[in-house]
């Protein structure tokens, strides 16, 4: 087994910490279960630096924000792949407050051209030219005890980072895109970015496009209720109410108790002690438009060609750059510039010099 320090209790920990303050970097994972929850549940927090790797038990410890004397200095660089979900459980552990400055592999990779969703192991093995096993990739990481195996597996999901990040930024200052990267990360590491707002829960639900202004308003009160809920049951979404049913009664906007079963079902204890909610969420919903709306769907006709005739710049300039298009700008980032957004991330920073002005040029001809 590979050789790392495992931290499951007070004593350790505050040795870890003293023991690796002041390390330039700090390469970081997590491990979590979120299938039963609304909340991801912390179950590892797997750590790199120069004096090794630690693998730090939270289950075990139940108050582990001790680790946050580290990931808080200034002076280190937190090294993650893919960090989202991980920035997501931190900013859960402490909201408002996440570490920095951050490095992200995969955000760094993307802008030299690698696949935008690269895998850490595909990119370990491309770029340092290492095979990572995959046995214990959907392990349940909640269970005790974890295997040997499964410890080894989680420590290599960190082992490695320093030396991606080190063969990235050669890689980038190459091609002249440092401050590419310097900007993402800043981004990254902003903590309205993890913020839940129940009022924005609906957009999440794709089909919502497809409804009409009442629907959407409909949709929105009714996802900003079962938000509010499964959070304070912390439960899944879809374990209080399903997408389906959330979309039929903003469909077809039900104004009595037995309406709101016509067509779906609903759990009757749930219906009992909620019923007059639902039917008030659809009410008030219906009776204002949304005051965030996504592109509508079918994208109107009459707009589509000014959508292509931007999907063709994107896919120039992202071609010149060996990026892919979606790096500088997805399908709904045009479609909400065709439909007069100017707010978008295509027109901030370095993509909007790359080609955000070419774009607006485009609308403007």
């Amino acid at each position: 087994m590979s050789a790392f320090r495992f931290i499951d209790h007070p004593e350790a920990l505050n040795a870890l910490v003293a023991d690796w303050a002041g390390a330039p970097w700090i390469g970081l994972d997590t491990e979590f279960m979120r299938e039963r929850t609304y909340y991801a549940r912390l179950c590892l927090i797997q750590l790199a630096g120069p004096r090794g790797v630690a693998i730090v038990d939270p289950i075990a410890l139940g108050d582990w924000r001790a680790l946050f004397a580290l990931l808080d200095d200034p002076g280190s660089v937190k090294i993650l792949h893919a960090a989202g979900q991980d920035l997501e459980l931190l900013h859960q552990a402490r909201p408002g407050r996440l570490p920095a400055p951050l490095f992200d592999t995969q955000i760094a990779a993307a802008l030299l051209g690698h696949p935008p969703q690269s895998g850490y192991g595909a990119l370990v093995q491309k770029t340092l030219g290492i095979a990572l096993p995959k046995l214990h990739a959907r392990s349940d990481w909640s269970r005790r005890p974890l295997s040997d195996a499964e410890l080894a597996y989680a420590a290599d999901d960190v082992r490695h980072l320093a030396a991606l990040r080190e063969r990235l930024t050669e890689a980038l200052a190459r091609a002249g895109r440092l401050s590419w990267v310097e900007a993402e990360h800043a981004a990254l590491a902003d903590p309205a970015r993890y913020r839940i707002d129940p009022e924005r829960a609906w957009l999440r639900i794709g089909a919502g496009r497809m409804l009409t202004p009442a629907g959407q308003g409909a949709l929105r009160a009714l996802a900003a209720w079962r938000e509010r809920a499964a959070e304070a049951r912390d439960l899944p979404r879809q374990w209080l109410l399903k997408d389906g049913v959330l979309l039929h009664w903003a469909e077809h906007r039900p104004d009595s108790v037995s309406g709101l079963t016509d067509g779906v079902e609903v759990p009757p204890a749930l219906l009992q002690r909620h019923a007059a909610e639902w039917l008030a969420a659809i009410q008030d919903g219906a009776a204002l438009p949304p005051e965030i709306s996504p592109a509508p769907y079918p994208f109107p006709a009459a707009l589509e060609q000014r959508l292509k005739r931007l999907g063709r710049i994107v896919g120039a300039s992202a071609e010149a750059l060996g990026l892919d298009g979606a790096i500088l700008a997805p399908r709904r980032e045009l479609e909400a510039l065709v439909l007069g957004a100017r707010d978008t991330a295509v027109l901030r920073g370095w993509r909007r010099e790359i080609v955000g002005e070419a774009l607006l040029a485009a609308l403007d001809a």
